[in-house]
């Protein structure tokens, strides 16, 4: 018995022990940076995001938490390769299905923040804006821009929600100018739209707009007249709540700066120039390629009729953060938690957002509250806000919050606290080829996009991630140090409290096995092989394996970056539920080649517009189409996210839309007149990317008196016509063009002028229309004039045996061009005289970064090869052989 009971004893014993061991696990001993905490290795070695040493963690001792089956909660996670579901198929230019998010694994925080009540009671705010004419110097070049009160970016605008806005604009420049209330729900004749909602502001006259404010958050405002914006009418607008967080508070509005005039901006865009690409070092040429090792990438991206990947669309001299390049606010110490409410008022630019204090906790956006979540970093769109916490680490150091261009090419730099510079590791150059494999890929021969099944949504899956070095590993072969490598001059690397080279080569330098264990975190060792190491050969077979979770940057490291689905709204944002259901679907369409953006292939000029009735919601369905991301803005109203969040959907009033995704929003309809939805990048918006929301019975708007005058007014932007001319003055004649094209037509005239009679001399108008999507058809009418003298008894045939009419020609002719795989353009025309003539020509080929081959054959047997070297934007340095004019060498200039 003694026996019996003493090994019971031992039994019990045991058993409570091992339940003990299973209720607790001692870590083993890890180690982590002082200055970012979220950052775990198993071995010493160097922090990755600062470079610092990394030191032991104190061990910890983990209690395993032991639930119920039926009470666990499931972290929301994508179905893997390895475990395969049956999922319901459905066409992905309808809404996705919402995934239930209320479960989902989020970075949330805790504020711990007390609130303080303004009692200030509701006033009439008055504000008086005195618009000029100003020269700036961002680069040691003189320039003109516009300032308001004698300042960029314009003042900043502040008021409390219940307060009257009374705002007086006094225009004292030259040409017409608006202001609109970025994200302001207000009367439709303040909302500040030049001919639509209001007549424009007139040169030196004064427009009074007042409303009241009845919103919280943090908004901005910027001229909507013309491409103004972009030369310095951008300012921030906070509107406070009566009971808000006690924490100190920095309006920040972000923007970018060219030296160039952004009327030529726009007409170069609209020419397909590179111009832009060889300043970023971005160009992507055939020797770039081949020492890249994407020789084959580059072939099957022209063999689908695209020009080289791109990011953004414009090199930009400076970005700015309120107006500068590199600010600091020395008034914060150690411990301190500030508020930045940071407004892109960039005309084209988006910013990554990173701090080198930790992480980023994000609460509002759009002006609208959200539950706090941390990030590591965040992508924010053209003309969206977001309110963020950070807090000052330690005294004694100014901490730098990043502001990188999405291209990479440039950054601007906000320090917070006094001290030592503690400086963020910069982002690396993006790996363009790898972007170019990616678009090659998805992009079907006929210009659709191939979404290859995966079901895009919310920014969840990044498409550029494959060109992120820091998530995906270094680049291969030569494109890691290829031109055009950051600019960090901003960085004053003697003032460093780390050494930011370590960190650096932590990251860009790392071997395989590190950057597959490190950065990738993947479980199938073979598939990231798959992924990062395949063969030109291989990519289209490989690409059509990959899934969501392969372009998710959340899932493949630990640099946590905020999406859309992350974003839950504070308070509950259902819509009327017995209210009509009005749904509308758009596709956002454009041709990067000839830059013409539109929804559903039409700019707003070709429709009409949308009507809609006060008291029904709205739900739009938008699928991006395009190889371009657009921030799509809505004025005068927030509208719900549809992101899984259920009753507490985030309200925004811009939504970021990337390359094949479909986001779903909707909106209660509350407000009368006419609303503009468009695209926030400038240049897109002037090439017609929106549509205008009309309600139904509206009451006439007492500022526009002569509503079909305004209406040609509004449609002139994207009818614009854009000149484009060249002439090249060589040796052996003088050749050129000049053309005029807008959204749909094309006037153009060439000319080939020779020395002498015998060289002759030859000039070709064509006026088309470009047909389809793409635009790769242009039918054209045309007349043909030229003469060359003959020898004698001489005559030409062209390979149909007709004769030639070089010596005296005065013909019209009908035809169409075409463009081909390898972007040759094809020509076909028939001539009134009854000769048929067939060309193919290619211009522009990138050999190198600077150097242009031209090619040129057809069936008079005419010939052309040509070289051409640029040297500046309007300058180069050519040569070329022509069948008629011999060998010649030259000078090239161009508009």
């Amino acid at each position: 018995m003694l026996i019996l009971t003493f090994y019971s004893f031992a039994q019990a014993h045991e058993t409570n022990m091992s339940k003990k061991e299973n209720a607790q696990k001692v870590q083993a001993t890890t180690y982590t940076c002082p200055m970012h905490p979220e950052i775990h290795a198993n071995k010493p070695g160097n922090c990755p995001k600062c470079g610092m040493a990394l030191v032991k963690e104190r061990t910890k001792v983990i209690k395993k938490e032991v639930r119920k089956p039926q009470s666990m909660k499931m972290p929301y996670k994508k179905t893997s390769k390895k475990e395969p579901v049956a999922q319901e198929k459905m066409d992905n230019k309808e809404a996705p299905k919402g995934n239930d998010m209320s479960n989902m694994a989020m970075p949330k925080a805790e504020l711990n923040i007390k609130k303080v009540v303004n009692n200030t009671p509701p006033r009439t705010v008055r504000y008086d804006l005195y618009v000029r004419d100003t020269i700036v110097n961002f680069t040691g070049t003189p320039k003109r821009a516009i300032a308001v009160n004698g300042q960029i970016p314009m003042p900043t605008l502040t008021f409390t929600e219940g307060d009257t806005a009374e705002i007086h604009v006094h225009n004292e420049l030259n040409e017409d100018t608006s202001l609109h209330w970025h994200g302001l729900m207000l009367p439709n004749q303040y909302d500040g739209v030049p001919n639509l909602t209001q007549m424009p502001i007139k040169p030196h006259t004064e427009h009074i707009y007042k409303f009241p404010i009845i919103q919280n958050g943090t908004h901005w405002y910027h001229s909507h007249t013309g491409l103004q914006e972009q030369i310095g009418m951008y300012g921030s607008m906070i509107l406070n709540k009566r009971e808000d967080l006690n924490i100190p508070t920095i309006p920040v509005i972000l923007s970018e700066w060219t030296d160039m005039n952004p009327e030529n901006v726009h007409r170069m865009l609209h020419n397909a120039t590179d111009w832009f690409a060889i300043q970023k070092g971005t160009t992507q040429s055939y020797s770039e390629a081949i020492k890249a090792g994407h020789f084959k990438t580059k072939i099957a991206n022209e063999w689908k009729r695209m020009n080289a990947m791109d990011v953004s669309d414009i090199y930009y001299d400076k970005f700015l953060i309120n107006g500068k390049s590199e600010s600091q606010l020395a008034q914060f110490k150690g411990g301190d938690k500030v508020r930045l409410r940071i407004s892109n008022g960039g005309a084209s630019t988006y910013f990554w957002l990173t701090y080198a204090g930790g992480k980023i906790t994000v609460v509002a956006n759009d002006g609208n509250d959200v539950e706090p979540v941390e990030v590591d970093r965040l992508l924010i769109a053209v003309s969206e806000t977001y309110d963020v916490i950070v807090t000052i680490p330690a005294d004694k150091t100014a901490y730098e919050f990043l502001v990188t261009s999405e291209d990479r090419t440039k950054s601007a730099s906000l320090y917070l606290g006094n001290g030592i510079k503690q400086l963020i590791t910069p982002l690396p150059k993006l790996k363009y080829f790898e972007g170019m494999k990616m678009m090659n890929g998805m992009m079907k021969m006929n210009g659709d996009l191939d979404d290859m099944g995966m079901q895009m949504s919310l920014n969840q899956m990044d498409m550029n991630v494959v060109m992120y070095p820091e998530i995906t590993g270094p680049a291969t072969k030569g494109e890691a140090q290829k031109e055009g490598e950051m600019d960090h001059s901003s960085h004053d690397m003697g003032k460093m409290k780390m050494d930011n080279s370590s960190a650096k080569k932590d990251i860009m330098k790392m071997d395989d096995s590190s950057a597959k264990k490190d950065i990738m975190k993947m479980d199938d060792s073979s598939a990231k092989k798959d992924i990062m190491k395949m063969d030109d050969s291989s990519a289209k077979k490989d690409s059509m394996k990959m899934t969501e979770e392969d372009y998710n940057s959340n899932e493949l490291s630990d640099i946590t970056t905020l999406n859309y689905a992350m974003l839950k709204s504070s308070t509950k944002t259902t819509l009327p539920k017995d209210a009509p259901v009005k749904e509308l679907k758009f596709e956002l369409t454009g041709n990067m080649n000839r830059y013409v953006w539109s929804l559903d292939n039409k700019v707003v000029s070709e429709t009409d517009k949308i009507l809609i009735k006060k008291g029904e919601n709205i739900r739009l369905i938008l699928h991006n189409g395009s190889m371009m991301r657009h921030p799509m803005h809505l004025h005068g109203h927030d509208f719900r996210v549809l992101n899984g969040q259920g009753d507490y959907a985030p309200m925004k009033n811009i939504i970021d839309i990337m390359p094949m995704e479909t986001d779903t929003l909707e909106f209660a309809a509350t407000e009368s007149g006419d609303w503009f939805f468009h695209c926030h990048i400038l240049y897109h918006m002037m090439s017609g990317m929106g549509r205008v929301f009309s309600y139904e019975n509206s009451p006439a708007n007492p500022e526009i008196p002569n509503p079909k005058l305004a209406q040609r007014r509004l449609f002139a932007d994207d009818r614009a016509f854009h000149l484009m001319a060249e002439n090249d003055f060589a040796t052996n004649g003088n050749d050129g063009e000049v053309m005029l094209s807008n959204t749909r037509w094309s006037i153009g005239t060439e000319w080939r002028l020779g020395y002498s009679d015998h060289h002759g001399y030859e000039t070709e108008t064509h006026i088309g229309r470009y047909i389809g999507k793409m635009q790769w058809l242009m039918p054209f009418i045309g007349f043909d004039w030229r003469y060359r003298k003959m020898k004698e008894g001489e005559m030409e045939k062209n390979i149909f045996g007709q004769e030639s009419t070089k010596d005296k020609r005065a013909v019209v002719s009908l035809g169409f061009e075409y463009t081909l795989p390898m972007l040759v353009k094809f020509q076909t025309e028939v001539f009134s005289d009854g000769k048929v003539r067939l060309q193919l020509m290619r211009n522009d080929i990138p050999v190198s970064k600077r150097l242009r081959m031209s090619l040129m054959w057809n069936t008079d047997k005419e010939y052309m090869a040509g070289l051409r070297y640029i040297v500046k934007r309007n300058f180069g340095i050519t040569t070329h052989y022509d069948s008629d004019m011999g060998l010649g060498f030259g000078l090239n200039l161009n508009y």
